[in-house]
Order: structure tokens, then C-alpha cells, then sequence
């Protein structure tokens, strides 16, 4: 067989469209990553508190990084055996059936132009049955708001979608119709539980919510298991049709890469902000510490729940360093500044540069710091913000476990993420939530989860119990610090928020 021959329908193509870029990653039988291609896109800030992507973007940088990464991996169109893809949660696209043509821009999940009206269903009493139906809170985090918005401004459009002209998707089922050419209305279970829209406990949308929200459901996608048949690609964008195999919303996918698919099983990502997710199994736990109730992920029409906890600024705060007080030129230079500290002080940071986010969910406060003496300085800043993303992900850690007692409920944290990179960071993440902290060969977690569920229903890649065989230790940070010395750095830290909320 030659070099050509064994190639052949042995490749993995990732498409992982987030909110600043889009990117494709190709990965070969052994699920390694072969190549790779990265575009930017424009964010677009209309009024204060909006945000918004043009949908042209999403799909060019999308093609674009696909058609770029297969020529990189010196592949032809017969070595792709399937795609995979996850995106950036709750962004909405609303489109034309007819032509593909999008009505107004994406609404980004960053979004808050509905605040108010989220606010109007607070003070109805509609969030009980809300969080109820969709483990979610009445939040404008979340697509439907979004979606009741653009039906609302739009001329005509709520008739329009009524007469089944219009289609709704998440970013997947926009990506997954323009590639497929209109073929394919789709979408999978853990995007489809972001909406606000999905009933999580019964597998469907929520007929009641919708009439809540005037939102025509002749507009809303079929929902599929993680891994799925989602269509198949028009010929002329890979040289010949390709399946769809794999869709899973970002954290989500970024769990399945963790290989975290036992109850008790617990991921944390580090990038701008922070995601945790716990397994909780087939037990969809109802949070009493205001953490979101979610599908992790859904195979054979069995949902796997989890609770999830976000932190608004995580690797932001090192950007703060660098672009606000300027004390760092890049990332990597925070490490060697916190290690120089002086351990006498104990200054803490807290980061709430737009709020605090679970399990405190406060919007309106700012960031504090506290502790400062004459001699705190460059080394101190570097440290504080460092320990604010390990006090934070406690935080998190404490409602995971107060809500779900199960066996083993955050034992270990596996973590991704840019952050990850800091053995410092992650050796004191492990010393304040007293637990081993498992940093894995593979960072690129988010890209890998998508890949694993398109390549195992391709027959390529091995089922979850050989996958998580696979799963490969880069290196276990274990608790140094005593308890003692745990308990009064944790207890500065509360003190610090108590203040920060009450400012």
C-alpha cells in the first residue's frame, strides 16, 4: 500500500467556530492533530451591551480555515472521512429558507439588549417554570430572548417564521445548512438545551415557552444525538460530499474531550473566562446555589446531565495585567512575577471587571483589591490575579458539590485552556480546592471532543470506554499547601467578595 493509499478516509476534519474566530483542525487515525488554520473576524457593537456577528463572517472564516487546514495536512478530498463540529453557545441566526440569506445579524451570547424584558419575567413569576423546564435562569445569556427580539424588530418576520420562511438555528445548525447546501434544518441536544427554548427532561422544545415568547416553533431545528448523521456536505466545497457526524456546543465538547464520561467527572476550562462542568449523570440536578442544570452530552437518545458554573474573567485578568496596568508585555511573564512575590503579603484580587459570575451572578458590581501595603507591587498584582482564578474555581467547586452529593463529585479537575499552560496557576488551583488538578497531553480538548464524536461514528476512531482509555496525562498537580494555611487564604478570599458585593 503506498503512502497515499493508507491516508485515504483515515482523517478527522474539526470545525470549531468561537466568538472572536474560526478555526479547523484536521486530526489522523490516532486522533492526533495533523494541521491546522486560525481566521479572525469583526465583532460588531451597535449600542451599548450588544453584540453582534455578521453571518457571512461565520461561514467564510469557516470555509475559509476548512478549505486551509486539508491543503496544510497535504490531504485530498477522499481523506476526510467526516467532520466534526462545535461553536460558540447561544448565538442566534435567524435565515431565509429560500435563499439562505440571513435577516439581521447574529446576536451574540455576550448580548444584554434584553435584559429588561428577562427582568419583565422575573417580576412575572415565568422563571420557575423556566429553570424548571430548561435547568437554565431567565437570563439574556440565552438564544431565545435573543430570537423573540429579532422576530420583534425585523418586519415581518414572526409571519414570515409562522409560514415556515424563516429558520432559527444556533451557529451549528447555521453552519451545518450552508454546508449542506439547505439540506439539513439540525441541530444537537447540548445546543439545543443553551436556548431556553428545550425542554431538557422530556428530550424537546417547550411548546409552552415558545407561546410564552410569541417564537413560532414551524422555525426551530431538529434535534439529534451528539453523534448523529447531521447531512451531508455540498460536493463542491471538499471535492466530493462529506458527512457531518459530530455537533456539540464548545464546553460541552471540551467535556467529551476530557474523556469525562463518568458521574463525579469534572472539566474546567481556562480562557477568557472560565467553564466547569460536572457530571452528574443520568440525573439532571436542580441547582440550589444558582449554577445551570445542562446536558453534557446525548448518545442513543440518552441524555447525560451536568451542573455547569461560569467565571466571567479568568485568563482576562492577565490580559488586565497587561493591557491595563501594563506591567507585563505577555502571558507568560506573570509566572516568574508571582513566583517573586513577597509570601509575608497577601494581597487579594478580586476580578469582577463586569460582574461576578456563578454562583454569585451579581452584574452590577466591580473589580477590588485589598491588601495592599507600600511594598506591594508588580510581583504582589501578578500573584493576586494568578490565585483569583483558583479562589473562583473553589467557588464553583463548593455549589457543585453542595448541589450533587454523588460519589467522587470533584475528586480530581481535569483543565484546558490557555491558562493550564501556568504551572504555577494550576499548582496553586490545586493547593486552594485541596484536590489533584490533571493537565492532559492534549490542550487542544475543545477541537479533540468534536473529532472523537464524529470519528466514532465514523468507525474510525474507539467507542468511550477505548477513548477514555487514550485519555493521556501531561501532568497531576497535587495539593502543597496545608489545610490551615487553605482555610484562612480561602476565608480572605470571601471576606474580599463579601466586600466587593456590598461596595
Amino acid at each position: 500500500m503506498t503512502d497515499e493509499e493508507s491516508k485515504a478516509m483515515t482523517h478527522i476534519l474539526a470545525i470549531d467556530q468561537g466568538t472572536t474566530s474560526s478555526r479547523a483542525i484536521v486530526f489522523d487515525g490516532g486522533m492526533k492533530i495533523v494541521a491546522s488554520a486560525q481566521e479572525e473576524f469583526q465583532q460588531h457593537f451597535p449600542n451599548s451591551g450588544w453584540v453582534e456577528h455578521d453571518p457571512g463572517d461565520l461561514w467564510s472564516t469557516t470555509a475559509g480555515t476548512c478549505r486551509a487546514a486539508i491543503e496544510k495536512a497535504g490531504l485530498g478530498p477522499d481523506d476526510i472521512a467526516a467532520i466534526g463540529i462545535t461553536n460558540q453557545r447561544e448565538t442566534v441566526v435567524l435565515w431565509e429558507k429560500a435563499t439562505g440569506k440571513p435577516i439581521h445579524n447574529a446576536i451574540v451570547w455576550q448580548d444584554r439588549r434584553t435584559a429588561d424584558y428577562c427582568r419583565e419575567l422575573r417580576e412575572a413569576g415565568h422563571h420557575k417554570m423556566i429553570t424548571e423546564k430548561t435547568g437554565l435562569l431567565a437570563d439574556p445569556y440565552f438564544s431565545s430572548t435573543k430570537l423573540k427580539w429579532i422576530l420583534d424588530h425585523v418586519d415581518g418576520a414572526r409571519d414570515r417564521a409562522r409560514a415556515g420562511e424563516l429558520l432559527f438555528g444556533t451557529v451549528d445548525s447555521y453552519l451545518i445548512w450552508k454546508l449542506t447546501g439547505g439540506a439539513s434544518h439540525v441541530t444537537d441536544a447540548t445546543n439545543a438545551a443553551r436556548t431556553m427554548l428545550y425542554d431538557i427532561h422530556n428530550g424537546r422544545w417547550s411548546r409552552s415557552i415558545c407561546d410564552l415568547f410569541d417564537i413560532p416553533m414551524e422555525m426551530l431545528p431538529e434535534v439529534k444525538d451528539c453523534a448523529a448523521d447531521f447531512g451531508m456536505t455540498r460536493a463542491d466545497l471538499f471535492g466530493r460530499e462529506v458527512p457531518i457526524l459530530g455537533v456539540a456546543g464548545d464546553q460541552q465538547a471540551a467535556t467529551i474531550g476530557q474523556a469525562c464520561f463518568e458521574p463525579g467527572m469534572l472539566k474546567s476550562t481556562y480562557g477568557t473566562g472560565c467553564f466547569a462542568l460536572l457530571n452528574t449523570g443520568e440525573t439532571a440536578v436542580t441547582s440550589q446555589n444558582r449554577l445551570l442544570t445542562t446536558i453534557a452530552y446525548q448518545f442513543d437518545g440518552k441524555p447525560t446531565y451536568a451542573l455547569e458554573g461560569s467565571i466571567f474573567v479568568a485568563g482576562a485578568v492577565v490580559q488586565w495585567l497587561r493591557d491595563g496596568l501594563k506591567i507585563i508585555r505577555e502571558a507568560a511573564e506573570t509566572q516568574p512575577l508571582a513566583e517573586k512575590a513577597d509570601p509575608n503579603q497577601n494581597v487579594v484580587l478580586v476580578p469582577a471587571f463586569v460582574g461576578l459570575g456563578a454562583p454569585y451572578w451579581n452584574a452590577e458590581c466591580r473589580g477590588a483589591v485589598f491588601g495592599l501595603t507600600r511594598g506591594s507591587g508588580p510581583e504582589e498584582y501578578a500573584k493576586a490575579a494568578l490565585e483569583s482564578v483558583g479562589y473562583q474555581t473553589r467557588d464553583l467547586l463548593e455549589a457543585m458539590q453542595a448541589d450533587w452529593q454523588g460519589e467522587g463529585a470533584g475528586a480530581t479537575l481535569r483543565v484546558d485552556g490557555g491558562m493550564s499552560a501556568s504551572d504555577w496557576a494550576m499548582q496553586f488551583l490545586s493547593d486552594i480546592i485541596g484536590a489533584p488538578v490533571d493537565r492532559p497531553e492534549v490542550l487542544e480538548t475543545t477541537a479533540l471532543g468534536a473529532a472523537w464524536l464524529a470519528g466514532q461514528r465514523a468507525g474510525l476512531y474507539p467507542d468511550r470506554e477505548g477513548f477514555s482509555q487514550s485519555w493521556a496525562l501531561e501532568r497531576q498537580f497535587t495539593p502543597q499547601m496545608e489545610t490551615a494555611d487553605r482555610d484562612v487564604k480561602y476565608a480572605a478570599w470571601k471576606r474580599a467578595v463579601d466586600a466587593t458585593l456590598r461596595f
